[in-house]
């Protein structure tokens, strides 16, 4: 993804207006739901909840280490070597394991605040700054921006998508 991609947003503006789009997509979709729609099982597994809980972990993921810095395994509450080892299809489960027994309404809530701390962190943030490389030894020099979509909008239709299919 280079500074350049015609799907990277133009300013700051862009980028938020693109969060907020998919954002009340999100929220309208599961808006219908009863608690208990949102806690059936859909088709593949996991429940309209699940994919929530899946959403707020990896925007918590995203304020904390890919806007603060913090160590990925400190966030994940996991230790570092195990953490070392995990691919993201095993920390996927993971995220599934700690929150499948915890209640729709929790994780809605959940889901409302890793929202706002991402957006917190964003506005404090200059687009510049979003567009720089974001690892010093990525050889692609891929702009931090792209983290951000891949945790905010594109990870919002995705999941969207997957429930509105399923229901």
């Amino acid at each position: 993804m280079s500074t350049n991609d015609p799907a990277l947003p133009r300013d700051k503006k862009d980028l938020l207006e693109r969060i907020e789009n998919e954002w009340l997509a999100l929220m309208r979709t599961i808006e219908g739901l009863t608690l208990e729609q949102l806690s059936a099982p859909l088709a593949g597994g996991w429940s309209a909840k699940d994919n929530l809980a899946h959403l707020a972990t990896w925007e918590r993921f995203l304020a904390h280490y890919h806007l603060q810095g913090k160590p990925p395994h400190e966030i994940l509450d996991l230790d570092a070597e195990f953490f070392d080892r995990l691919d993201e299809n095993g920390i996927n489960a993971i995220i599934y394991e700690r929150n499948r027994l915890r209640s729709a309404a929790d994780i809605l809530d959940d889901l409302k605040r890793s929202h706002a701390l991402v957006l917190d962190l964003l506005d404090k943030m200059s687009f510049e700054n979003l567009m720089l490389p974001h690892f010093p030894d990525d050889p692609e020099e891929r702009p931090l921006v792209g983290w951000v979509i891949g945790n905010t909008y594109d990870h919002y239709r995705e999941h969207r998508q997957n429930i509105e299919r399923k229901i």
